[in-house]
């Protein structure tokens, strides 16, 4: 059976609270670099007062767990996202893996393909570090014009992690040619193209490209639904293409929001996990796409794409 690892336990489909699944967003993210000497400082009581709230408001909303994105380099705390998510009431799906240049921490650069595989595979396993949070998936990145060197080194150790765990890898890769390039590298690996999830394909804007990697296998998200004024239309036509195209069962959609930022004062102002529930699924199905469609896009996709 397929289970979907979480801060609050390991939840099947059917465990989950009826809603939606959101398989992008922040709770905690720290953009001064991986080598900034105060990279990821932040009192844990503070980031729950901000936060948890948050949560609350999203299961309100309707949304029954959310996949935090924020793997190692640009602040992953996973204690926060356990102490956020039980005074939140809500399950977050935590990742392993590694954020691209120039955000990669010394200790990766030295590492072997090897080391960085088995430091995968013990966190999907057993925890991140003492935390007593297991780790549910791979979240990697990709240079915009392509892969550094280090950036590969680390994707095929995430290959060999995924293939022995069973584990989801997702890659912030904003050009289709460079999510193309990583599909060939975790083939050639030995990895299952249909567990890759090509985060951030809204910014492609070659719309073949979508249709060309979806029939490679892989997941296709789009995931920035409600940032900007006016986007809903273009977000509504991609996912009235993806269902022309018969690649509906591929989709994901959430908000990439959040989160308490360390660098700004009092963490700054979080954007609620609310949008899409609210406001863009409403007009989903007023574009016409029926309430079935809409639980396989929300639900049952999240859960496939994220859940061993």
């Amino acid at each position: 059976m397929a289970e979907l690892i979480t801060t609050l336990g390991i939840r099947g489909l059917g465990d989950l609270e009826p809603g939606i699944v959101l398989p992008h967003e922040h709770v905690f993210v720290d953009m001064r670099g991986a080598n900034h000497p105060e990279q990821g400082d932040a009192d844990l009581d503070a980031v729950v007062a901000l936060m948890a709230p948050e949560l609350v408001r999203a299961r309100e909303a309707g949304v029954a767990a959310i996949v935090v994105c924020t793997p190692v380099g640009v602040g992953r705390r996973a204690d926060i996202e356990l102490a956020v998510s039980r005074a939140g009431g809500l399950p977050l799906v935590v990742p392993t893996g590694v954020y691209r240049e120039p955000w990669i921490p010394a200790w990766v650069f030295a590492a072997s393909e090897g080391e960085l595989r088995d430091w995968m595979v013990g966190e999907l396993l057993d925890e991140i570090g003492n935390t007593g949070v297991r780790a549910a998936w791979i979240k990697l990145s990709a240079g915009d014009d392509g892969l550094t060197a280090t950036e590969a080194k680390v994707l095929r150790a995430a290959a060999a992690a995924g293939a022995a765990t069973g584990a989801a890898i997702g890659s912030h890769t904003v050009r289709g040619r460079v999510a193309l390039d990583q599909l060939e590298i975790i083939e050639r690996a030995g990895y299952d193209p249909g567990r890759f999830i090509w985060i951030h394909a809204q910014n492609e804007p070659d719309l073949a490209l979508h249709a060309t990697i979806a029939r490679r296998g892989a997941w296709i998200e789009y995931d920035a639904i409600g940032s900007s004024p006016g986007t809903d239309e273009a977000y509504l036509a991609h996912v009235h293409r993806m269902l022309d195209d018969g690649f509906g069962d591929q989709v994901l959609l959430s908000h990439d929001r959040g989160w308490y930022d360390p660098a700004k004062p009092g963490g700054g102002q979080p954007r609620p996990f609310t949008y899409i529930a609210d406001t863009f699924l409403p007009k989903l199905r007023d574009s016409g796409v029926a309430a079935p469609v809409i639980e396989t896009l929300t639900r049952a996709n999240p859960f496939g794409a994220f859940a061993r």
